[in-house]
């Protein structure tokens, strides 16, 4: 074949052939050799999911938690916001804008003490105390508008509320109740259903003991003569004109308190509720007696 022959096909090759590009630019046979994995290596046995406990089962730890058993809080001591917390009392907030509105809508008979079985059957209070909520924290909000006259038993509140309720004649009481006790106020019917006996309230802890032996803040096992001297200081200090209790006709009411070992209000402490026959078994036993009335 002559040299003509040959450019001539090789310009005819060179035309359909199409042109170079990165698209179509491949690496020489044999100048890259790609290493193979073994199946055991680099964890590919364990496909990603760790080698043992929560990392293999893919049981991941919750946002925050820290492995070992001193986590920041008990690393550092000078740093105590949460020393004791899991035994502090919570209190869940009840406004007395709240309280106005169910008297207003007749959730809340007035006519009779409020305490915290009154507002939790209302159906628009929660407490719980299996997850330490030991009562109601009475607080301030709407108390320019707060026009009822009651007599209510809560667990918490401040001197403004006390205020409040005062300058409208009524009467406040703050009163300690133990877990116990607080599972039956919230649904009594099903204690009664036990066919059990009421207990008696317990007294509160020593750190509690100094508020609710306080005049100031209207303790039930504060001196009646301290809270009379109370009341008339706080209604000079806000400048309102202490109403008179004795001259009132409600007078039985607002001063209608439970004894520091009752739970209901009309029911004392070893008296069997039988709702079956709707009657009342009370104890005759001396020792009985003499059990529940200390």
């Amino acid at each position: 074949m002559g040299s003509r022959q040959i450019t001539e096909k090789s310009l005819s090759m060179l035309r359909s052939l199409p042109r170079i590009t990165l698209a179509n630019i491949r690496d020489n046979p044999g100048s890259k050799i790609t290493q193979k994995r073994g199946r055991g290596q680099h964890g590919g046995d364990k496909h990603g999911a760790g080698n043992k406990g929560s990392g293999q089962r893919q049981n991941y730890m919750r946002l925050g938690y820290e492995t070992g058993n001193n986590p920041f809080y008990l690393r550092i001591p000078h740093e105590n916001y949460y020393r004791g917390h899991h035994l502090k009392r919570e209190y869940p907030p009840m406004t007395l804008l709240e309280l106005q509105k169910l008297i207003d809508r007749n959730r809340v008979d007035i006519s009779k003490p409020i305490d915290i079985a009154s507002l939790i059957k209302s159906g628009l209070y929660t407490l719980n105390p299996d997850q330490k909520h030991f009562g109601v924290n009475l607080t301030d909000d709407g108390a320019d508008i707060f026009a009822a006259k009651i007599n209510i038993e809560v667990q918490w509140a401040s001197e403004q509320v006390i205020a409040a309720i005062e300058k409208n004649g009524g009467v406040i009481t703050t009163a300690y109740y133990d877990p116990h006790s607080l599972f039956i106020l919230k649904n009594p019917q099903r204690f009664f259903e036990t066919g059990q006996a009421i207990p008696r309230r317990m007294i509160p802890p020593p750190d509690a003991i100094e508020f609710y032996t306080s005049a100031a803040t209207r303790g039930y096992l504060a001196d009646p003569e301290k809270i009379s001297q109370e009341r008339l200081k706080l209604s000079q200090k806000y400048g309102y004109t202490l109403p008179n209790l004795e001259s009132d006709p409600q007078y039985d009411m607002l001063t209608d308190r439970k004894d520091p070992r009752q739970i209901f209000f009309g029911l004392q402490p070893g008296w069997v509720i039988n709702l079956k026959d709707e009657c009342i078994l009370k104890p005759k036993d001396e020792e009985l007696l003499q059990f529940y009335s200390m």
